[in-house]
């Protein structure tokens, strides 16, 4: 009798511990609900996206977006600051529920093994020139032109897969100077980092001459099994769209809209 009642009591005890074990494993959804806490993780050193002011307050694009959309969800924002490479680590060990940090959704790895939102802005390849050069109609255009690009770039690849004379550089602020000094006709880069650019330097001379139809998205990402937060995160991004909030806060970023 004694080894019964022993084996009654740690068959018991297997299953109050089983049972305290699934307690804890609430979804996403009843945590927020329960803690009204949306823990977010961001690199807070890439700007403008995510970064700190000089006042040493987080900050950037995607941080304001989270906020905002926290807000109308009724959560508060808890960032965990983390190194890009460490980022998917931090959330596959559940350390923060989401990321806000300019990630590509259109990456096919991301979108197997995790849940993404909708975009809330979109990067495109843009050609700068001269403000005085008209403007160009299609990307082709840039054939037999010099354009000063990083030879390790995807937008040296796509100068010359289109036919421009490449002149390397080191990066993106040594090829607006060649173009600035007219030694480069132009140079090929990412829309949302010249949109930057050219509102920290209203007066630098060069313009945006043409942006490439192809557009990537960028979104906040969820570990599966989350769908019904992700849901209502797209509800929110979407009503931001409609009610002109979404927009406002890229023309405070980039001097323009980026979200359509």
């Amino acid at each position: 009798m004694a080894v019964a009642v022993l084996g009654l009591s740690a068959c018991d005890q297997g299953k109050s511990t089983a049972a305290k074990t699934e307690a804890k494993e609430a979804t996403l959804a009843e945590t927020l609900a329960s803690s009204k806490i949306l823990r977010v993780g961001t690199e807070g050193t890439y700007p403008p996206f995510t970064f700190h002011d000089k006042d040493g307050n987080l900050t950037g694009f995607d941080v304001e977006v989270t906020r905002e959309v926290a807000k109308r969800l009724g959560l508060e924002v808890q960032f965990f600051e983390t190194q890009w490479d460490a980022m998917f680590a931090g959330l596959n060990a559940k350390r923060f529920d989401i990321i806000a940090n300019q990630v590509d959704l259109s990456n096919p790895e991301r979108q197997q093994k995790y849940l993404l939102s909708e975009p809330y802005n979109f990067e495109r390849s843009v050609v700068v020139t001269p403000v005085e050069t008209p403007n160009l109609t299609a990307l082709d255009e840039v054939k037999g032109k010099k354009s000063a690009q990083s030879i390790n770039s995807s937008y040296y690849v796509l100068a010359k897969e289109n036919g421009a004379e490449i002149l390397p550089v080191e990066g993106m602020a040594q090829a607006l100077e060649l173009v600035k000094q007219k030694r480069a006709d132009l140079t090929l880069n990412g829309q949302l980092a010249i949109l930057d650019y050219l509102k920290q330097q209203p007066n630098s001379g060069l313009k945006i001459a043409y942006r490439d139809d192809n557009k990537i998205g960028s979104g906040f990402v969820f570990l599966k099994g989350n769908d019904e937060v992700v849901a209502e995160f797209n509800r929110t991004l979407n009503d931001m769209r409609g009610d002109g909030s979404l927009k406002a806060l890229s023309v405070q970023w980039f001097g323009d809209d980026v979200t359509e």
